[in-house]
């Protein structure tokens, strides 16, 4: 039996003052589909009252912790009860609340990266895999539909065999010491305690190694990593170099940077096959060029009805209307709604439901923790290890 209602969810971390709440509520609000009903915004229960008011909820269920409100979610009736929640929260602070709330009985939504290290990611899951529960993590550049495009022209051999892949991901907001100044995003994103063993390649490298990985369907079997820490005073990784074994004989190229002074977030990626190849950059969503040996490059773009059947399914507006990150970002949760509503009905999530999961996110790790194994011993070529 199909659901008849909209979703209920609530929301850990993201309240007053984050970046990222604001997004995931605005893409979970963009097909109609769910709808937030409750919260722990702030491990302060004073803010997090404040952020409840700011979104117009219940005071009753905006509560002081996610343990508390794990507890008073679990004992309401089904016709109240959460069917998932979304950690919103910096790395440290996503296993412990995943997990209560996967073992309660709830779906989870999570951001990226998935934990705080390899070990806790492993636990998670088994946890998942224990409880049946639906668990999304939102590497929000898969939704974009171009990448649904490229994705569909690798599997479809049109680039034929893939040689290499150069993905790569170059900011600059953090070519000062910025988190000196106070300000949130620098302060937690280059605090050990917080982010964990990296910085730069946690935060961003693990967009461009999911990427490649999404589009081409290559797993790294091992790498050489040199990470460096350029402005002075700062605990954390700042810049990433990285060389790439793929699975059956693919090389590639891994690089991120928070340093790259003038860049914003030039995301972007490039795969080369024996027949063909092809170059995305996130900046530039709703464009896909796509390059041979013998003829002139072609610009593929959004919308329009040459497009693969899922680059179609994706785009939400006609062609030469910009779609981007809200976009996409709309569109892992669409994807997610469908599982997790199957879920709630008692039925079994439906096998072609395209959004990241729980298996994504321990690749994620394994990467970062090669990563920073294999700089840490001078560059030495370090096989991943997910366990």
């Amino acid at each position: 039996m199909a659901l008849s209602r909209k979703l209920r969810f609530g929301m850990i971390g993201g309240g007053r003052g984050a970046f990222i709440g604001a997004v995931h509520r605005i893409a979970a609000a963009m097909d109609g589909q769910a709808e937030l009903v409750a919260g722990a915004f702030s491990s302060d229960a004073g803010r997090s009252k404040l952020s409840g008011a700011d979104l117009f909820l219940d005071p009753a269920r905006v509560y002081g912790s996610y343990a508390a409100m794990a507890a008073a979610e679990a004992a309401m009736p089904a016709s109240r009860r959460l069917d998932f929640v979304v950690i919103v929260t910096p790395n440290h602070e996503h296993f412990g609340p995943a997990k209560l709330f996967l073992e309660s009985g709830f779906n989870v939504v999570c951001d990226k990266p998935l934990s705080f290290d390899l070990a806790q990611a492993r636990q998670l899951r088994a946890i998942v895999r224990k409880t049946g529960k639906v668990f999304v993590l939102t590497h929000n550049y898969t939704g974009n539909a171009m990448v649904k495009q490229a994705r569909a022209m690798v599997r479809g051999g049109v680039l034929g065999t893939i040689r290499k892949v150069v993905s790569e991901y170059p900011q600059g907001w953090l070519s000062t010491l910025l988190e000196s100044t106070g300000q949130k995003q620098a302060s937690w994103r280059t605090d050990p305690k917080r982010s964990g063993a990296a910085g730069c390649i946690g935060d961003i490298g693990t967009h461009a190694e999911n990427l490649s990985r999404y589009i081409t369907g290559l797993r790294i079997e091992s790498l050489c990593a040199d990470l460096t820490t350029f402005v002075k005073g700062r605990r954390l990784d700042d810049d990433g170099n990285i060389l790439v074994r793929f699975e059956g004989g693919a090389k590639g190229i891994i690089h991120a940077s928070q340093i790259s002074v003038g860049d914003e977030n030039n995301l972007n990626i490039r795969v080369y096959g024996t027949k063909a190849a092809l170059e995305w950059h996130q900046e530039h969503p709703n464009e896909l060029v796509v390059k041979y040996p013998d003829r002139p490059s072609e610009v593929w773009r959004r919308g329009n009805g040459y497009l693969d059947a899922e680059a179609q399914r994706f785009a939400r507006i006609p062609a030469g209307h910009p779609e981007g990150y809200l976009e996409a970002f709309g569109n892992v949760y669409r994807e997610a709604f469908r599982a997790i509503a199957a879920e709630v009905s008692g039925r079994r999530p439906p096998k072609d439901a395209d959004f990241p999961t729980v298996y994504d996110g321990v690749e994620g790790m394994a990467f970062i923790a090669a990563v920073v194994k294999s700089s840490r011993a001078g560059a030495r070529w370090t096989s991943l290890k997910r366990g």
